[in-house]
C-alpha cells in the first residue's frame, strides 16, 4: 500500500476522508480508489494545461482526483457520482473551491453532461470504474448515436484502464493479439496512447490486474462512414476473427465477395490483418450496397 503525501491543498488526507465519511469501496460499483496525491497529479498533468477548461470526471469517489484537477487549475469540474455515501466528501471540496465543482448524483451511463459545459473546451479526465468503463468509452465516440456529430464535446479525454483493455483502445493491425473492434472505433475517430501504468498497489482496495491511463484526442477529420455500418463489418469480422473474411462477413452481407471488391481487400485476408482504413471502406462498401 502506497503512503499519502500530506496534503498541499488545504484538505483533510483523503484516508481519512474515507474514514469519517465510511466510504469503504463497493465492489459491486467497481470502486478502486485513489489515494497517492502525486499520482493522482501526474494523471491531472497528463491532460496537459486546464486554465480555462472545463473538465468531466465520472467516479470521483473520495475526491482524490477532483482534488488534483482543481488544484492544476481547471476552470470547472463536472464530477458525476452515482454512490450518493460520496457526495458529502465532494461536498466539502465543493466548498473549499468555491464556484468550480459541480457534483452531480447520476449514473454517467445515462447522464449527458453537455447541457451543463457551456462554451469553451471541455476535457473528460477519470479513473473509471471498471465495470461501466468500455460502454462510457464507445458512447463518448458516438456508438450510442449513430449519427453523432465530429468532432465531440470533449477536445480530449485522459482515462484509467485495465491495461487489457488499454491495449485493446491503442492496438492496430501491427499487434494482432489485441486488436478488435474497440481498436478500429478509437482508431477511426482518436489518437489514443498510453502514457503510463499503475500498479495495483496504488489503489484501495488493489485490484488484480495492473492499469493504464490512456489519453485520446478527437481526429478532427476522420474518414467519412456511418458509425452503425462500421459496427456491422467489425462485429461480423471480429466475431469470427479466425476465418477469412470471404466466410465472417456472411453475418454482415448476403454477397460478402462483392463488399470485399468493392472496397479493395483480399477476400482470403483475416479481420486481424485489416487496417482501420480497411474497415472503413468495408462499411461504405456495406452503404453503398443497400
Amino acid at each position: 500500500m502506497t503512503t499519502e503525501p500530506v496534503s498541499s491543498d488545504g484538505l483533510p488526507p483523503l484516508r481519512e476522508v474515507v474514514r469519517r465519511h465510511g466510504l469503504e469501496p463497493k465492489k459491486a460499483l467497481g470502486q478502486n480508489f485513489l489515494f497517492d496525491l502525486n499520482l493522482t497529479g501526474r494523471i491531472a498533468r497528463g491532460a496537459g494545461s486546464l486554465d480555462g477548461v472545463t473538465v468531466v470526471e465520472v467516479g470521483p469517489g473520495p475526491g482524490g482526483l477532483t482534488r488534483a484537477l482543481l488544484a492544476a487549475g481547471a476552470q470547472r469540474v463536472i464530477a458525476i457520482e452515482r454512490d450518493p455515501r460520496a457526495l458529502p466528501a465532494l461536498a466539502e471540496i465543493a466548498s473549499h473551491y468555491p464556484g468550480r465543482l459541480d457534483v452531480v448524483d447520476a449514473d454517467a451511463l445515462a447522464f449527458d453532461p453537455r447541457p451543463m459545459i457551456g462554451a469553451g473546451p471541455a476535457r473528460i479526465v477519470a479513473n473509471l470504474p471498471y465495470n461501466v468503463a468500455t460502454p462510457l468509452l464507445t458512447g463518448w465516440l458516438g456508438a450510442d448515436d449513430h449519427d453523432a456529430a465530429w468532432p465531440p464535446w470533449w477536445d480530449a479525454a485522459v482515462l484509467m484502464f485495465q491495461r487489457e483493455v488499454a491495449e485493446r483502445i491503442v492496438a492496430d493491425e501491427s499487434d494482432r493479439a489485441n486488436y478488435g473492434r474497440l481498436g478500429v472505433l478509437c482508431g477511426w475517430r482518436t489518437q489514443a496512447t498510453i502514457l503510463f501504468d499503475v500498479a495495483p498497489s496504488a489503489f484501495v482496495p488493489p485490484p488484480k490486474v495492473t492499469s493504464s491511463v490512456v489519453h485520446l484526442r478527437p481526429r478532427q477529420d476522420p474518414l467519412p462512414c456511418r458509425i452503425a455500418d462500421l459496427e456491422r463489418v467489425t462485429r461480423a469480422a471480429f466475431g469470427q476473427r479466425r476465418k477469412m473474411l470471404r466466410q465472417s462477413l456472411k453475418a454482415a452481407s448476403p454477397d460478402p465477395a462483392g463488399l470485399l471488391a468493392a472496397a479493395g481487400l483480399p477476400e482470403t485476408a483475416r479481420a486481424e490483418e485489416i487496417p482501420v482504413e480497411g474497415f472503413v471502406a468495408l462499411a461504405r462498401a456495406l452503404a453503398d450496397s443497400r
